[in-house]
């Protein structure tokens, strides 16, 4: 197996976007293009989208990331180099690195089929490097073998919108029929076709005022579309909170029928205020989603193997990744933000 790419010289440099505190801006600077160890690969970044997340970390609600940090963790692009232990990766192959990048294997989630709660687990764009810069280093293990005949800037957003999206979609009951979807964004646009392909009727809940919001949710499926402080017309089955604000979970809660659940498919969220028992009572449920795991991305990427998913890109290049973020901050964003190289 050929296992590097002789262009790739040691020391050479590269552009990216650096947090040095968090808080701040990001920096853009030349740095010099990572090494890898015998089980990574070293990626060519295409695309690389920016995530809510980033901007949780970037903004220093999730707290003690690795610093100086390279941020992004919905990264499309291609293997220019690979360990000398990579097995399932060659040369040229193109690869999607999502947010889990890496787990121990051996502490009893992992031994359970819970990667996604590992005790010690690395996470892209957080506690190592990721991928808003020309090039980055992913566990080869954890890297999805993407298809190599569509658009990179339309995969990005599938790394991380598109999976969480997925998993919080997939906990909720194949029966149910009519879903609530708070906060319509970058995972829920994806979302919401992939219900409607399955027959699912989805109800869209906005910031109040937001009506190109709705309008975008209407266009992408969704049956109703209002702000959030409105009741849909109908009790739903299910709901996925993806605005990161935890009043929304008692409304949730106030608008699903008997027996439904309420998923949380954010990693922050504000506090959720107290609230009667009545409005959980009945066996409504409310659950969080942490991460993902490589199932749910084969199963996803399956799933939509033979879907025509429209993804809504907004296209920036690496040196006005700030003006994106500032965007993503002030809610004036539809559909996905995304770097492209």
């Amino acid at each position: 197996m050929k296992n590097i790419d002789k262009t790739i010289s040691k020391n050479e440099t590269m552009d990216a976007m650096i947090l040095y505190q968090q808080s701040t801006p990001l920096v853009f600077t030349e740095t010099n293009i990572p090494e890898i160890n015998d089980e990574q690969v070293l990626v060519k970044v295409e695309a690389c989208g920016l995530c809510r997340t980033d901007l949780h970390i970037i903004d220093g609600e999730l707290k003690n990331p690795k610093l100086p940090l390279i941020p992004g963790h919905q990264i499309v692009g291609k293997v220019v180099k690979t360990g000398k232990n990579v097995r399932n990766l060659n040369i040229s192959d193109r690869v999607g690195i999502p947010w889990l990048g890496h787990t121990d294997g051996s502490c009893k989630f992992c031994l359970k089929g819970l990667e996604n709660l590992c005790d010690n687990p690395i996470f892209t764009g957080y506690t190592m490097d990721g991928g808003f810069a020309e090039y980055t280093a992913g566990y080869s293990d954890f890297c999805f073998k993407l298809p190599q005949n569509k658009d990179a800037k339309s995969l990005a957003p599938l790394l991380c919108a598109g999976l969480i999206g997925y998993r919080s979609y997939s906990m909720i009951d194949k029966y149910a029929e009519n879903i609530g979807i708070y906060g319509f964004g970058s995972s829920a646009h994806i979302i919401c076709q992939i219900a409607t392909i399955e027959g699912k009727k989805i109800y869209a809940f906005t910031t109040p005022g937001d009506i190109e919001a709705q309008r975008f949710a209407l266009k992408y499926g969704a049956i109703w579309a209002d702000d959030s402080t409105q009741n849909p017309p109908i009790k739903l089955d299910a709901a996925i909170i993806f605005a990161p604000v935890g009043k929304l979970v008692i409304s949730a809660l106030k608008n699903i029928e008997k027996g439904g659940i309420v998923v949380c498919g954010g990693i922050h969220m504000s506090d959720i205020p107290s609230f009667k028992y009545q409005d959980l009572w009945e066996e409504r449920k409310i659950v969080s989603v942490a991460n993902l795991t490589r199932k749910d991305g084969f199963e996803f990427f399956k799933k939509i193997e033979n879907i025509n998913i429209e993804v809504k890109v907004n296209e920036f290049e690496l040196k006005d990744l700030n003006i994106a973020i500032n965007l993503l901050r002030d809610g004036k964003v539809t559909g996905s933000q995304v770097v492209v190289f």
